[in-house]
């Protein structure tokens, strides 16, 4: 009895110094120099940045939802101009139409190696299924083989290509809406200005998550406090990508790569923006929209305390990203039915960080991922 009692107190005395490990661990990882993270966020976070998780790591089954037998996925490659081919992936009911068309372009600093269809993909497949729509995701060709206008163009022609072919995929041309984030976010904006000037299909709205909006130097203070890259994008990326998308100066000064210098912005469709409160977009996410909304453009911005740049693609694991998914196919939903008006004005809300339950249930999800993380470290 002696010995079993002892091997209980030594049992119980390794699990109290491991609790009290993590408990530091967590609480070390979330003290950053511009505050205090959440530990849901500081736990992703040095997942990420220790090379212990990425955005296209699959997760765990049971955080994951199955393509529904009812949605089909087509993988293709589409002819745009000058006979030009790029691959696309395709979401679509099965079921009879028309159903609304989403073209969605992915971000990734415009660059390879950063970003393309798969590190997208959960999010490509949510929007399909959630908003019941035709998904067309639009692999674009990148930098550093393919500089400005490059991307833009192939966003474009896939557009056109979309009105004139969506139909085989139960879609409606007439309804079709463009999305992107990040990089994806200026080829939406810049798509959705390519067509009002070119007399391109009308599109009925743009969701526009934590995107780039500027090539220009401009005094962003959010640039400034989160340039470090450890909130999954640094300014180093941010100036390779200029150097390799954008390699003259007066690239710049294009509406279709600063659509926020942009001297007209009159006509665009409903538009909803999505910034984070720890990423280096955050500050010209947010004057893009006060110039839309002064262009005349109704304009939803919704600000995430409390989570980085990216954060919608971790939607499995982080309550922020759930809700800023689904806010998103709320807005999009609301733009195909036409049921609600939209009002020529901005209206910003800021979303703050989970509480109660949301917030207890992100804690104990955030302590239980950190577990798993000092294994994986002490195993490498």
């Amino acid at each position: 009895m002696k010995i079993f009692k002892k091997i209980v107190s030594i049992i119980a005395a390794l699990v109290l110094i491991f609790t009290s490990y993590v408990i530091v661990s967590v609480h070390y990882w979330s003290i950053r120099d511009e505050g205090r993270l959440p530990v849901k966020t500081a736990v992703i976070l040095h997942a990420v940045n220790n090379n212990l998780i990425t955005t296209d790591m699959k997760p765990p089954k049971f955080l994951t939802q199955p393509r529904p037998a009812t949605f089909a996925r087509e993988d293709i490659v589409i002819t745009i101009a000058e006979e030009e081919e790029i691959p696309v992936r395709i979401y679509y009911p099965k079921s009879d139409g028309p159903h609304p068309v989403i073209l969605y372009y992915h971000g990734g600093a415009f660059m390879e190696g950063y970003g393309n269809l798969e590190t997208h993909d959960n999010v490509i497949r949510a929007l399909a299924v959630r908003t019941d729509s035709v998904v067309i995701a639009v692999s674009y060709r990148l930098a550093p083989v393919h500089a400005f206008p490059t991307a833009v163009d192939d966003s474009y022609h896939a557009l056109l290509w979309a009105e004139a072919n969506v139909e085989k995929y139960n879609g409606n041309p007439n309804r079709m809406a463009v999305v992107g984030d990040s990089a994806g976010g200026n080829l939406a904006t810049a798509v959705a200005l390519m067509s009002r000037d070119l007399g391109g299909p009308e599109l009925v709205g743009q969701a526009l998550l934590y995107p780039l909006t500027t090539f220009q130097d401009m005094p962003l203070q959010s640039r400034i406090l989160y340039d470090s890259g450890y909130y999954l994008l640094s300014r180093n990326v941010m100036y390779r990508a200029r150097e390799l998308y954008t390699p003259m100066e007066e690239m710049w000064l294009s509406p279709y790569t600063s659509p926020l210098n942009a001297e007209n912005l009159e006509g665009l469709p409903p538009t909803l923006i999505i910034t984070a409160e720890f990423d280096p977009l955050r500050d010209e996410g947010e004057l893009y929209g006060v110039r839309l909304a002064e262009a005349g453009v109704p304009v939803q911005h919704l600000h995430y305390e409390g989570v980085m740049h990216g954060f919608i693609s971790f939607y499995e694991i982080m309550q922020s990203g759930q809700h800023g998914l689904g806010k998103t196919v709320t807005f999009l939903k609301d733009v195909f039915r036409e049921e609600k008006g939209f009002q020529s004005d901005l209206q910003q809300t800021v979303v703050s960080r989970p509480e109660g339950f949301e917030r207890v249930r992100d804690v104990l999800e955030a302590y239980a991922i950190a577990v798993f993380l000092i294994y994986q470290e002490t195993t490498r």
